[in-house]
């Protein structure tokens, strides 16, 4: 017995644990430090510490060095001794250089190289327990599995920057700072003390701002989380939102997000500037009390001034060391939380509560009787709804056996149950007597075959994805695939492939039809051939021949097995099959057809639906009087009392918690006016949807309240999304009311009240980011188009920083851009105060060569140096804060513009594997974060070094020419061997970004078809592909390491190659009286300041490449051509939908392109009536309706509507007045209100609560609402409540009815609907026709043909022939008739 499962009750509080890291260690760096890294770890920390070392003896070599030319300015020896001194030690620097240059390369190599390590060890931890998870640890995700995924990646990414050079330099960094100190202590103790005396206090005060820090990181990777939730999510459903012109509404969703993030950061980078500030201060505060004492050692005799130089110059690089470690701190914090959540999630992934049998048993043999005895079960997302009630069936070894019901009845719990993919509450199921927790897991799912309706395919060949069937799937030969491909009839699919079976079928099998990816699993089950098989609606995207050779060849194929078909289709079942018939979760019947049949009661015959009325409005029922007036109080009026602040929820806690809605208007329908195209200033009324008017009056549209209406919330809660960063909206030139109302007139014969507002295009906001000069244009489409062009780069092509940093001032509003200004302002500020301060600082050092008020002197620029300590810690706090403010509005305007680009392209654009959905959804969740750093981070820290060097040159050369340009000799050196280290580290640094996104793919593709992997056992394969993918990221990271840093150790010796110069030139000129003392020091001070505020910007170059190649990435997708495809090329509005007509028209897919899908096809669709478009699969019957609603351009011919081309008409508008259900319906993750209301306007009378309880009605599908705990309040789709097939797809024809369209698009809307609900479906389909409402069908269903007044048979992309149905079922050698197999 072992501990297996969850129980629910827990899942909210291990959720919170998981996700919340505002108790973290710093140990949580090092949550995946396995034994084999603790040899790389301790040479990495024996090289920081023996790095760190190098700092105290190179502060011991300047004191000897200053402290000589202190002496021989005070005349205590001559030239000849200062030059032997000086170059003796300056040997001693070119020795300690070298060294230094070494230590320096191995201990960033083997930094590096940890950070690899880190991350693939946390890479594979996670991914090998999430392969031990239950379904049920899946289910209770809050935001979904797939948001999980993307998150979860990176947090991993976090870690692993923070576990690499920046921690390195922390450790190096302090080992410094302490040996430092040792060095000033055994110099001069009680001036070490002095000088320090601030530092207790200041660790204070910077732990206090940093515990306060921490709060926010959680708060923003919740709020990121929701983000990338919102954006996986509307990708994933792109073609729900083209339909539904909800591109505004979801470019305005993630906005909203992506600000409550940005508050979050900015609070941290708050709290990181007065870190910065508050140190910069206290550092050179340190002069006041130290060298005021240090002058008074000097003068009593004490010490001399070489011991003081030694022991002040000691203890400013101990504070230096700890000024340096806070820049890197976000970034360590950033770790600390990411390692704290990573391990959590990991730790919480062992955590079981619920005590079931882990079996061992192993039968030999699997005969394949089931027995379930009793069993009741209830999802993790609906415990309070049961799926099976006391269920009990018997499915004898070597028969057929069904299982049919309405949909949500509890069908396909039945097949979950029999894989364990859950575990019943109750009753008992048996295998050959065995008790199933008694069986292997392993053994059981090799013995069971699980088709779902919801077919899935790997990234593979077509052979391969049939090959997985087998455990030894290496070993299958084409022979045994070929055989699995004639029982599903897919032989004929493959022979029209270029390459056969050697055809790719792309992400989830993007590639193929619904009916070629069913058919390509059931040849994948048929190699398989197991002794159990289960097929869930396993044909539902199948013809009706297609689908009768299948089952015949299954049929044949299964004799003598056990085979459970999960089905409504009713047609399937033969007379001699036995049946269970199920309702509620209860088995209601059960029987040999022929007895069902027989029986009084009618098993198998659907009790009559109620009849729908509709009015003669040609709208949907007019509400009664009383639904009326309750329609001014909308459905997020219910949630009122119960809304949760989205704050208090983490990322990973359990899903029951609404969200406030705030106001939303989608530009479709916001009335404007504006110019015409022809620069005409012209003004028309907002243009009237025919699909709005019927049932509501004017008065209730301007007054009621929405949906989309703005819950009460406890508190006073600003919305931030009133000043969101786009631009408002452009005015648009519409047509006049009155020619609107003629057209529609002289089109219809009706008149209708104008009742609702539509605009007559969505906002078109203009772009402001610059397009890269590096990035070549490259036209999405043969049209010539001005307003932009899309910018693609090569695989490894990183963008350099300078045309990166270019794109910040124009895409900045006017509220950011005087902070901007005043960032580099403060910068300027920042970077004049280090040469003031140097001269201040040889003012002081002159202090100890003075023969009287030595200590007058000494307290005077003592003070000195404190006001300008305070100057400079103001303006370094408001370097970062204002650049990191500029930083987040940078990279946030760029986040939503590239969200609003995206799903703006067309839809082929999403066809390219390039654009895959992990990785847009990826680019907007990571990258940015690092991206934001180039302004944030490193360009003020740039300005400053390029500011200060030239003030310090200038000066210097100024005060000491000849020694200046000695140090600038030294420039091309240094400039060299930088620039090389920069482009290798990018190289490098791009392969290793590119290796971990095909990690990150292959993890993706495991646990987003999770049920897929575990019902075909693939756990194994696919972990064995993901190790070796995550070995070839740490392999090319580790590589990266050896090559970046001996680049970087050469450019630390070289900095400290030209000090030695320096030191020694100096000493020659002072020796030869060209130059006095005093000026020689103030040049040594400027140059070494300057050079080691140079030298910083060498730790940050990794890093710098990585922001850089994330932000090439980002600025592709920012910088895509915005509304400049097929879809937004006509500008005409048509109030009507009018008479469809194809003409000679061929298409072929862009990413299909080995064969027409239409083939010169004619076709006529007349308004305001009922077409079936019916055919084989891969027909072009989809194909016909993604044409007609402009997902895609013909590849020739003509499409045009009432005789206006489809280039010529506005493709939104004339999207509003279509509505469509698509075969597999998108549910958004939000409450069932929202999905059937989905970007219905604000004020609309449409998003009305009554409104949207009638759509329910319609579809069938209010009872079931009712029934849920929340109602019309539940969250469903990712994260949410789980839905059957035929529940989605009644929410989804709710949300088309809904609209009240003019056009009627169904295509396969009842494949998972049972014979019940799929009658009301044609009773809604003849009511609506009645009505004028224009309804196609793209169906393999008898019924719903024989529904429609027309039907139009399609073969191999043409035309095969046309009619009413009875006429065309008679047709002797008809293709209907040989379709649905009536010979």
């Amino acid at each position: 017995m072992e501990a297996d499962g969850e129980d629910p009750t827990h899942r909210s509080r291990q959720d919170s644990e998981a996700s919340k890291s505002g108790n973290a260690q710093w140990r949580s760096l090092f949550a995946f430090t396995s034994r084999s890294h603790v040899l790389p770890f301790c040479i990495a920390l024996a090289l920081s510490v023996a790095s760190g070392a190098v700092t105290p003896v190179l502060s011991y070599l300047l004191g000897k060095i200053f402290d000589s030319f202190t002496r021989f300015g005070a005349g205590k020896f001559d030239g000849t001794e200062l030059v032997t001194r000086v170059s003796k030690y300056a040997i001693g620097l070119t020795g300690l250089g070298a060294g230094s240059g070494l230590l320096h390369t191995g201990y960033f190599g083997f930094w590096l190289a940890f950070g690899e390590l880190q991350a693939k060890c946390a890479r594979d931890s996670l991914y090998a327990g999430m392969l031990e998870k239950d379904m049920e640890w899946y289910d209770m995700r809050k935001d979904g599995i797939e948001t999980l995924i993307q998150r979860l990646q990176t947090q991993i990414r976090e870690l692993q920057l923070a576990t690499s050079q920046p921690l390195g330099f922390a450790i190096q960094s302090t080992i410094t700072a302490l040996a430092a100190l040792g060095l000033a202590m055994y110099t001069a103790w009680d001036l070490t003390l002095i000088t320090i005396a601030t530092i207790p206090f200041s660790v204070i005060v910077l732990g206090r701002i940093s515990a306060k820090m921490q709060p926010n990181i959680d708060a923003q990777a919740e709020d990121l989380s929701t983000a990338s939730k919102l954006a996986n999510n509307a990708l994933q459903a792109i073609d729900t939102i083209k339909y539904f012109n909800g591109q505004d509404f979801e470019t305005w969703q993630y906005a909203k997000a992506i600000k409550r993030a940005a508050g979050k950061y900015l609070s941290q980078a708050m709290g990181n500037s007065l870190q910065i500030g508050f140190t910069r201060f206290v550092t050179q505060s340190m002069f006041v009390q130290g060298f005021w004492y240090g002058s008074h050692l000097v003068v009593s005799g004490k010490k001399d001034p070489g011991q003081v130089l030694t022991a002040f110059w000691s203890c400013l690089m101990a504070l230096q060391a700890v000024e340096e470690i806070l820049p890197q701190m976000i970034v360590l914090e950033k770790g600390r939380a990411a390692g704290a959540t990573l391990k959590a999630i990991l730790t919480q992934m062992g955590k079981r509560h619920r005590v079931v049998m882990t079996g061992q048993l192993k039968p030999d043999f699997c005969e394949g009787d089931i027995e379930v005895r009793n069993v009741s079960f209830c999802y993790p997302s609906r415990p309070d709804q049961r799926a099976l009630i006391d269920a009990s069936f018997f499915f004898p070894a070597g028969e057929t056996t069904f299982v049919i019901g309405k949909s949500g009845s509890g069908k396909s719990t039945l097949g979950n149950l029999l894989m364990r993919f859950y575990e019943p509450v109750s009753g008992d199921v048996f295998i050959d007597g065995h008790a199933v927790q008694t069986l292997d897991i392993g053994w059981l799912r090799n013995n069971i075959t699980l088709i779902q309706q919801q077919s899935v395919l790997f990234n593979e060949t077509i052979f391969k994805n049939i090959a997985f069937g087998r455990k030894d799937w290496d070993r299958v030969t084409r022979g045994e695939v070929k055989r699995s491909i004639t029982t599903a009839a897919l032989q004929d699919t493959i022979n029209d492939l270029p390459r056969g079976l050697d055809t790719v079928v792309g992400t989830g099998g993007s590639a193929m039809s619904g009916g070629q990816r069913q058919r390509v699993a059931i040849a994948r089950a048929c190699l398989r051939d197991t002794p159990i098989l289960i097929l869930d609606e396993a044909t539902s995207a199948l013809d009706h021949i297609s689908k009768d050779m299948v089952m015949s060849a299954v049929r044949e194929w299964r004799q003598g097995k056990t085979t459970i078909i999960i089905t409504h289709d009713l047609s399937q079942i033969e007379d001699h099959e036995y049946a269970y018939i199920l309702d509620k979760g209860l088995v209601v019947q059960e029987g040999y057809r022929y007895a069902l049949e027989n029986g009084s009661a009618g098993p198998l015959a659907a009790p009559r639906r109620p009849s729908v009325t509709y009015p003669t409005t040609r709208r949907l029922p007019r509400l009664p009087e009383a639904t009326r007036k309750r329609s001014v109080t909308t459905l997020s009026s219910m949630s009122r009392s119960s809304n949760v602040s989205a704050a208090s929820v983490d990322s990973l806690d359990i899903h029951y918690r609404p969200r406030p809605q705030s106001v939303y208007v989608p530009a479709i329908f916001s009335p404007t006016a504006g110019n015409s195209r022809d620069g005409r200033k012209s003004h028309f009324e907002p243009f009237v949807s025919p699909a709005a008017a019927g049932a509501f009056s004017m008065h209730r549209l301007s007054t009621a309240p929405t949906l989309f209406g703005r819950p009460s919330i406890s508190g006073s809660q600003a919305d931030p999304m009133h000043n969101w960063p786009l631009p408002p909206p452009r005015a648009k030139h519409m047509r006049d009311l009155s020619m609107v109302n003629q057209l529609h007139q002289s089109a219809t014969g009706v008149g209708r009240p104008a009742v609702e507002k539509r605009a007559s295009r969505p906002v078109d906001r203009q772009s402001k980011v610059i397009p890269m000069k590096t990035m070549k244009p490259r036209a999405e489409s043969s049209i010539d188009d001005r307003r932009g062009t899309e910018q693609t780069i090569t695989h490894n092509s990183v963008a350099p920083i300078k045309k990166i940093l270019l794109t910040v001032w124009p895409t900045l509003t006017w509220k950011h851009r005087p902070m901007l200004l005043g960032g580099f302002v403060a910068a300027g500020i920042h970077a004049a105060a280090t040469p003031i301060f140097s001269w201040v600082f040889s003012k002081l050092l002159a202090t100890f060569f003075l023969p009287v008020n030595r200590s007058q002197e000494a307290l005077k620029w003592s003070l000195s140096v404190l006001a300008v300590g305070v100057g400079d810690a103001v303006a370094v706090y408001f370097m970062h804060y204002l650049l990191e403010t500029c930083g987040q509005a940078w990279v946030d305007s760029l986040r939503i513009e590239a969200m609003k680009r995206i799903i703006e392209q067309p839809r082929a654009w999403f066809d390219r594997d390039k654009n895959g959905v992990s990785k847009l959804t990826e680019c907007l969740d990571r990258n940015p974060e690092e991206m934001r750093n180039l302004l944030g981070r490193f360009a003020g820290f740039m300005f400053v070094v390029v500011v200060m060097l030239l003030l310090a040159l200038t000066w210097s050369l100024v005060v000491c020419w000849k020694l200046t340009l000695v140090g600038l000799a030294s420039g091309p050196f240094i400039y060299v061997i930088t620039r090389s280290y920069q482009a290798v580290s990018a190289r490098w640094e791009s392969r290793s970004n590119d290796a971990g996104t095909a990690a990150a793919a292959i993890f993706t593709e495991t646990f987003g078809n999770v049920r897929t992997v575990r019902a075909l056992t693939l756990e194994a394969y696919l972990h064995q592909k993901y190790l070796r993918s995550t070995e070839t990221a740490c392999k090319v990271g580790i590589r990266r390491s050896l090559y970046s840093s001996i680049f970087y150790g050469i450019s630390d010796s070289g900095i400290v190659f030209a000090t030695a110069l320096i030191f020694y030139y100096g000493a020659v000129l002072a020796s030869a009286q060209a130059f006095s003392t005093e000026n020689i020091i103030q040049v040594f001070s400027m140059l070494l300041f300057s050079i080691a505020n140079a030298n910083a910007i060498l730790t940050f170059i990794p890093q710098i490449n990585s922001s850089c190649a994330t932000a090439t990435r980002l600025l592709r997708l920012a910088n895509l051509p915005y509304k400049s495809s097929h879809e937004h090329l006509g500008h005409l509005r048509s109030p009507v939908v009018g008479t469809i007509m194809f003409k000679d028209v061929n298409f072929t897919y862009p990413s299909r392109p080995f064969g027409p899908v239409l083939n010169n096809i004619s076709l006529t669709l007349p308004p305001n009536t009922s077409i079936a478009l019916v055919g084989s699969s891969g027909s072009g019957k989809s194909t016909i309706a993604s044409l007609i609603l402009g997902l895609y351009p013909p590849t020739s011919g003509a499409l045009t509507f009432d005789s206006v081309p489809m280039a010529d008409l506005h493709l939104p508008s004339l999207r509003s007045l279509i509505a469509v259900v698509s075969q597999t319906p998108q549910i958004f993750a939000t409450t069932v209100a929202l999905n059937i209301a989905y970007a219905l306007p604000e004020r609309s009378t449409l998003a009305s609560r009554a409104a949207i309880e009638h759509a329910a009605e319609v579809a069938g599908i209010h009872d079931f609402i009712t029934s849920l705990p929340r109602g019309y309040q539940t969250l469903i789709g990712d994260g949410g409540t789980t839905l059957s097939g035929g529940q989605a797809q009644r929410i989804a024809i709710a949300r088309a009815v809904a609209r009240q369209p003019l056009l009627l698009i169904l295509d396969e809307a009842t494949s998972a609907l049972d014979g019940e609900n799929a009658k009301g479906i044609r009773e809604l389909v003849r009511s609506l026709v009645d009505q004028g409402t224009g309804v196609m069908m793209v169906t393999h269903d008898r019924d719903m043909m024989a529904a429609c007044e027309d039907v139009v048979v399609l073969k191999e992309g043409t035309v095969a022939e046309r009619g009413a149905f009875g006429d065309l079922i008679q047709r002797d050698g008809g293709e209907l008739r040989r379709l649905l197999g009536d010979h």
